[in-house]
Order: C-alpha cells, then structure tokens, then sequence
C-alpha cells in the first residue's frame, strides 16, 4: 500500500457493514467491494492512479483536475461523479466548497480530494463501527448523504442569522448590519452555485442505467435529489429574504433621513424671512425705522417672534407641521 501521504486509507469492505484495512497495494477490480482514498496532489497517488487503479487517462485526469465542477460521466460499466461538500476545516468560509471525485464501478469505488472533507471521515468511522455501506452503490450513495448532512447544518446557520438580522433591523437600526447582509446574500449565492448543478447530477445519477444500481438504490439517490433541491429552495429563500431585509433597512434609513430633513426644512422656511428682515435692518444707510430710538431693539425683537409665531401657526393650519 502507498505511504499515509498519497493514499489516506484503503478499505475492503465485509457485505455486512464493515471492513478491513488492506495491507498491500489495492488493485482494482477485486474480489470484494474496495475503496480507496486518494489525495490528489500527491505524487504517489497519481503514481497509483496511473499504474494500480486500471482506469484510461481521461479519467485519472478528471480525478485530479484543477478545477471542477458536480457532474457524471458514464464509461462503460464505471461512473465517474464529481460532488461538492462545505469546507467545515477549521478557519475557513463553509462556502468555499470542496470538490470530492468519486470514481465507482460495480466492485470498487476510488475517492480523491484536494483538501480535507469530514463527510469522508463520517463514512469511514460508520464503517469501522460495521454500520458502513455493504457495497460500492451505498458507498457512493453514503457519501452523498454525508455531504448533504453537513451542508444542512451550514444551511441552519444561514437561516438563523437572517432571523437575527431581521430581528436587529426592526430594533436596532444598526449600521453594522448591512455588510452583515451583504456577507449573507454573498455566501447564500456562493452556496447556491455549486447546490444547483450538484441537484442535476444526482438526478442524471438517478436515471443512468447501470446494472449494479438498483431499485433501493435509486430510491435513496432520488430522496437526496429531492432534498438537495430543498437545500437550494431554502439558499433561494434565504438570499430572498436577506434581500427584503436590506430594502427595510433601505427604507428605514431613507424615512429617517427624509425626517431629518423635513425638520431642517421646516426650520429654514422659518427662519428665511427672519433673515430677510434683520439683513435689511443690518445694511449701512440712513433711513432706518427705529434707529433713534432706545426701544428699537425690543421692538424688532418682537416683531420677529410675532412673524415666527405667525409661520407656526401658518404651517400648522395648512398641514405642513
């Protein structure tokens, strides 16, 4: 067998839920059901994949690729499915997802990342505890639903946090929530764009007519079908409603402001004939009423709180205030 670097483990599996260790390099097909875990930027494991796993370059190339995206491909008796998980590794975005490269024929099934995927361990640990799949079908499909629980707790998380930030924006107004929101509808997209295409493949993966998928088999691919569309349902919903939150916040803001100004409105139309009146009274030249006499000051004083009080009431009897 490969060193740890380039194969992370090679498991035969028992028929009855369980499994052993191989100690030798695996060769595909064999007698029982094999899995065997690949990383792929491992010179050994390419090594493998090339001279050990039996399979066309076409298909070592697309176990290994760059970039990918969800999809399957049949080649004779084998598929080759490329699925999507969250990055749930410590410190990193969940929506920067992991692509996991599954290649499954009737007796073997290879399995290939770039980085790590706990959806793998999930499967492995129920294995070692003989409640694991039996054949390479389930195995294939214990992935996938492996996959799935976990983006279901990311999905949780999404929904709760639009419920917070919903809550924040009826009571609070904060301004600390719009790059909240715009963080959401960011992820919810990110999510969404791997959760569509990865819909299509389960149901392409649901209609191919390979002999060792059976009826109970295309069952549970169509149940994880129906609930990876809910999951991309529910992605839709939640950047929906981080998209009304944000126009409430929008609205919100905007109804503040136009009070704001309102009030600053109001005030100027009180104020401008006031102005006006102390700048004619201010100008230098003769002629101006009251400028002898030692009442003059109270006299424009007074004047000017009657014409205030006047607008007042003015504004306040055509509805303006």
């Amino acid at each position: 067998m490969p060193d740890e670097s380039s194969v992370s483990f090679s498991l035969e599996l028992d028929g009855a839920g369980g499994g052993t260790s191989l100690d030798g390099p695996p060769v595909l097909p064999s007698e029982r059901a094999t899995w065997v875990h690949l990383h792929a930027d491992s010179p050994e494991g390419r090594r493998w994949l090339n001279e050990h796993s039996g399979l066309d370059p076409l298909t070592v190339d697309a176990l290994v690729a760059e970039e990918t995206r969800p999809r399957v491909a049949r080649f004779g008796d084998g598929l080759l499915v490329i699925l999507r998980g969250v990055n749930l590794n410590p410190g990193a975005d969940p929506d920067d997802m992991i692509s996991l490269r599954l290649w499954v024929e009737p007796k073997g099934v290879i399995s290939v990342w770039l980085r790590r995927l706990k959806a793998v361990a999930d499967v492995r640990e129920s294995i070692e505890r003989g409640r694991g799949p039996t054949k390479a079908a389930e195995l294939l499909i214990n992935l996938a639903e492996s996959l799935g629980e976990r983006m279901s707790a990311v999905l949780n998380d999404l929904n709760e946090r639009v419920d917070t930030l919903e809550e924040e924006v009826i009571e609070k107004e904060s301004r600390e929530i719009r790059p909240k929101l715009a963080e959401l509808r960011r992820e919810a997209i990110a999510l969404r764009r791997y959760l569509s295409p990865q819909r299509d493949v389960l149901n392409r993966l649901y209609s191919e007519r390979v002999d060792w998928l059976h009826d109970p088999d295309r069952i549970r691919i169509r149940e994880l079908a129906d609930r990876v569309t809910r999951y991309v349902e529910d992605l839709d919903a939640v950047r929906d409603r981080a998209a009304v939150t944000q126009d409430e916040l929008n609205n919100r803001v905007a109804e503040r402001m136009n009070k704001t100004m309102y009030v600053l409105s109001i005030i100027a139309a009180v104020f401008l004939p006031l102005g006006l009146l102390t700048g004619l009274l201010g100008i230098n030249v003769g002629g101006i009423p009251g400028s002898e006499s030692p009442l003059g000051f109270a006299a424009v004083t007074f004047l000017l709180v009657a014409i205030a009080g006047g607008l007042v009431w003015l504004f306040r009897r055509v509805g303006w205030i």
